[in-house]
């Protein structure tokens, strides 16, 4: 069977960042990247559909170490999928991708410290075994072959195309079209204005409102900084002026939500005129960030609506009906297209089925160490970023951590590193894996992922600052992550326990 130190799994910018920074800073670390699709770049390459875009900006979702290049900083799709595969391509990263290889199962031995996959490749037609003796996990955390897609009444007897935007269809012509888009989250607001301008009228159907808040898509100072200033300089500032100024956002949104609510309305109001209902159609029933906030960059919705391209109904579907929908307000409203984005699917751990020592693992059983790894588990670090920032702001600290870690390793010579609960752990309280978060997609699920605890390294914080000290300064032994080479017959299990003794 073929060994490596590390397999990483997932060819998206969380994969091939953690490969960059293997590569570049532990060179003599043999590994692989599994990926199950034909193609770099995972989210990015999956979503195809009108405008599809980041609503992050790419001075903090690019990578820390390659400088964002071009003038938006809002960028579309497609220039994010090439600047991951330039990444890789730079990097000498794609001759380690593994197309069209899906992980099923991953089985650790104690007795070998080691991992052995089971990997389906489609192409082939059937299954290959791999080992490692360190897995990552950087397959995002949503489910690439399923979407989500509420149960609506009548949904057979439309004769028009109903899509969803995950699976969006090469050829669907909506030119003249009526349009619905049920759904107001980031994609009904990409979507809405980018069929617009591809000459649809769309009406976009919302249960209940979302913050929306209009930036320009070019950073000014960025793009004035290139002029002057060695290019990774300029990029450095950028980076941290903008991590700054979320987390000074965010950090608002907690303590002022009514404040910071006021200032997002007023921004609203300013782009859709006085006449507009922006107390049914732009305020939401929560506060601000207790749920992810929608970008909408250079007021390109509120074009849409000014210009009757456009408008947004707040009301909830009675039924679907031949030629359209009904509402239960009894309004109908007549489509062509109907365009469900209605969210994802969270998918935990990729959905693999992971063992430890022939033992089952349930991650909703397990802490979460670091917000990376988990108890019990050996030599597995999952990327996971953030909900409130920029996901790659996490997933490269993850990477640098992942680094630091077997460096250690290897330095004291150990091949087996497994988060423990101490004895002072034993009263922790527990708490959901993403705190103060209310979104459907997240909170249908949330039961199913790790827990976190109330004091560190068991936090999972979602917070830049706290995490830079906690992965990137803190050492690396803490009494919590426990460094063993198991004699033969010893089970993770037991290593754990004799060490929480």
């Amino acid at each position: 069977m073929e060994h490596f130190d590390a397999i990483i799994v997932g060819a998206g910018i969380s994969g091939i960042g953690t490969a960059h920074h293997l590569k570049t800073k532990c060179p003599s670390f043999s590994f692989t990247i599994l990926e199950g699709r034909e193609a770099i770049g995972g989210t990015w390459d999956l979503f195809r559909y009108p405008g599809v875009r980041s609503d992050s900006d790419m001075h903090t979702l690019g990578y820390s170490f390659k400088p964002w290049r071009e003038a938006k900083a809002i960028a579309d799709g497609p220039s994010i999928r090439r600047y991951v595969r330039e990444t890789a391509q730079e990097s000498g990263i794609v001759p380690k991708i593994r197309f069209r290889h899906l992980l099923r199962e991953a089985s650790w031995s104690s007795e070998n410290a080691c991992w052995t996959l089971l990997i389906d490749r489609p192409d082939q037609g059937d299954q290959v075994s791999l080992s490692c003796g360190m897995l990552l996990m950087c397959g995002g955390y949503y489910r690439y072959e399923q979407a989500h897609t509420p149960e609506f009444k009548g949904r057979d007897t439309f004769t028009g195309t109903v899509v969803h935007p995950q699976f969006w269809p090469e050829d669907l012509d909506y030119a003249g079209k009526r349009v619905v888009v049920i759904g107001s989250g980031a994609t009904a607001m990409t979507l809405v204005p980018a069929m617009a301008k591809g000459g649809a009228h769309v009406t976009m159907l919302q249960r209940s409102p979302t913050y929306v808040v209009s930036r320009p898509d070019e950073d000014a100072v960025a793009n004035r900084l290139r002029r002057y200033l060695p290019e990774k300089w300029a990029y450095a500032i950028t980076r941290l002026k903008n991590t700054q100024l979320q987390r000074y956002f965010y950090g608002r949104t907690r303590v002022a939500p009514e404040w910071v609510k006021k200032q997002l309305l007023a921004g609203v109001r300013a782009g859709l005129g006085p006449d507009y209902d922006v107390d049914t159609h732009f305020t939401p029933r929560y506060n601000p960030w207790d749920q992810r906030l929608c970008l909408i960059p250079n007021g390109d919705l509120f074009k849409a609506i000014r210009h009757g391209q456009a408008d947004v109904v707040t009301d909830q579907i009675d039924c679907f009906t031949p030629t359209g929908l009904k509402l239960q307000s009894g309004r109908t409203l007549e489509a062509d297209i109907i365009v469900t984005a209605t969210g994802l699917e969270m998918s935990v751990m990729s959905g693999v089925a992971f063992a430890v020592d022939g033992r089952r693992i349930n991650f909703a059983d397990t802490w979460s160490y670091k917000g990376m790894m988990y108890s019990g588990v050996p030599n597995l670090v999952q990327t996971f970023g953030y909900i409130n920032a920029s996901w790659t702001l996490r997933a490269d600290l993850t990477a640098e951590y992942t680094c630091r870690l077997v460096k250690h390793m290897k330095k004291t010579g150990t091949r087996v590193c497994t988060p423990t609960l101490r004895a002072e752990d034993a009263n922790m309280v527990a708490r959901p894996w993403i705190e103060d978060f209310s979104a459907g997609y997240m909170q249908r699920v949330m039961h199913l992922f790790p827990k976190q605890g109330d004091q560190g390294p068991w936090r999972n914080t979602q917070d830049y600052t706290k995490d830079k000290r906690m992965i990137r300064h803190a050492p690396i032994e803490d009494g919590a992550l426990i460094f063993s080479n198991p004699a033969p017959g010893t089970r993770a299990q037991d290593v754990a326990a004799a060490a929480a003794a």
